[in-house]
C-alpha cells in the first residue's frame, strides 16, 4: 500500500537518544510548553491550531517536493520522538518509521495517537491519505483535543475553545463540497493516485480510474499494460470530467496521462499529500485545492 519500506538504524538512534532523553517527560518544568511529534506536517498544523501557545510541534514529513512514501527517518527525528510528550501519526502504513522510532526510545507517560485507530480505518486495501477525509476531520482535532488535554489538564479549557474555533473554521469547506455534490452528483473524475479519494467520494463524485492503474502508481510500480490503456482510453474519449494528479509523486506514467488530458482539453488539477509551506493552515491548502476543482468541473 506504501512506495517503499522506511528504514532506520535502531542502533544509530538508540546512540543518540541513549543519554536520558528518553525519558523526558516532554513537558519541560521552566516553560510549561508541552512537546509534539506529528508525523506529517498537516496532522502537526491542525495541532498547532488547537495547541496554541501552550504546545511546541515538530512536525516530521514537510517537504512538499519530496515523495513522503520514500522518507526515511534519522536521528534527529528519533531524538524528537524521544523527547515528545504526545506523538501524532496517520497509520495505514503511512508512516510506518514512526513504530520504529517508537520502540527505539522510552518515555512511560507518552501519549500517542494514531489516526488510523481514531477512524477507525481498517481493511487489506484502506486508502491512507486520511487527511482528505474531510467531514471526519473533526473527529481526529476531537481525539487531538483529548491527547492535549491529558498531557496538559491545566490547559484543557484553553484546548477545548481551540477545537470549538478549529471545527467552525472547516464550514467554508464542508460549503463546496456540499456545492460539488449538489451541482455535479456522480460527475465521472480520474485520479493518478489515490490522494483525494476520500474528498472525491465526499463530495458524490464517480472515480473512473482503473483501481490497478492507482495502486501501481501508489506503490512505485509500472501499471499493466491493460491498466495503462484503459487510464489513457477514459482520457483521451472524454469520458472525465477532471483529472487530478499527485503533484509531489510523478512519473512518465502520470506525466503522460497529465499530456492526454490538456491535449484532449480536460482540466487537470493538482493535488499534493504535504501541505505546502504557501498555505499557512490545513484550512486555506484543502480550500484552495477544492475551489480549484469546482472551477475545473464547471469548466
Amino acid at each position: 500500500m506504501v512506495r517503499l519500506n522506511r528504514t532506520v538504524s535502531v542502533a544509530a538512534l538508540v546512540a543518540v537518544v541513549a543519554s536520558g532523553c528518553g525519558s523526558s517527560s516532554g513537558k519541560p518544568a521552566s516553560t510549561g510548553i508541552v512537546k509534539i511529534v506529528a508525523a506529517e506536517n498537516f496532522w502537526g498544523n491542525i495541532t498547532s491550531q488547537i495547541g496554541g501557545t501552550r504546545v511546541l510541534v515538530t512536525s516530521i514529513i514537510t517537504d512538499p517536493t519530496a515523495d513522503p512514501h520514500q522518507y526515511e527517518s534519522d536521528a534527529r527525528d528519533a531524538a524528537a520522538v524521544a523527547g515528545a510528550r504526545v506523538v501524532i501519526e496517520n497509520g495505514v502504513g503511512y508512516d510506518d518509521f514512526i513504530a520504529k522510532l517508537l520502540s527505539s526510545t522510552s518515555n512511560h507517560d507518552r501519549v500517542v495517537l494514531t489516526v488510523q485507530t481514531v477512524l477507525h480505518a481498517t481493511g487489506n486495501d484502506t486508502n491512507p491519505h486520511l487527511w482528505y477525509d474531510i467531514p471526519r476531520i473533526p473527529s481526529v482535532a476531537s481525539a487531538i483535543e483529548g491527547a492535549l488535554a491529558t498531557a496538559d489538564p491545566t490547559d484543557a479549557a484553553l484546548f477545548a475553545a481551540n477545537l470549538k474555533s478549529f471545527d467552525a473554521s472547516l464550514a467554508p469547506l464542508d460549503r463546496i463540497v456540499a456545492q460539488i455534490k449538489t451541482r455535479y452528483p456522480g460527475a465521472p473524475v480520474a485520479y493518478t493516485e489515490r490522494v483525494p479519494g476520500y474528498l472525491l467520494a465526499a463530495a458524490g463524485l464517480t472515480i473512473a480510474t482503473p483501481p490497478g492503474f492507482a495502486q501501481a502508481i501508489e506503490d512505485g510500480n509500472e501499471p499493466s499494460a491493460g491498466d495503462t490503456q484503459a487510464m489513457n482510453d477514459l482520457v483521451s474519449t472524454h469520458r472525465i470530467r477532471v483529472l487530478l494528479y499527485n503533484a509531489q509523486a510523478t512519473s512518465p506514467v502520470t506525466k503522460h496521462v497529465q499530456d492526454l488530458a490538456r491535449r484532449a482539453g480536460i482540466p487537470v488539477v493538482p493535488v499534493t499529500e504535504t501541505q505546502p509551506p504557501t498555505e499557512p493552515s490545513y484550512q486555506s491548502w484543502q480550500e484552495h485545492q477544492l475551489e480549484a476543482l469546482l472551477h475545473a468541473l464547471g469548466g
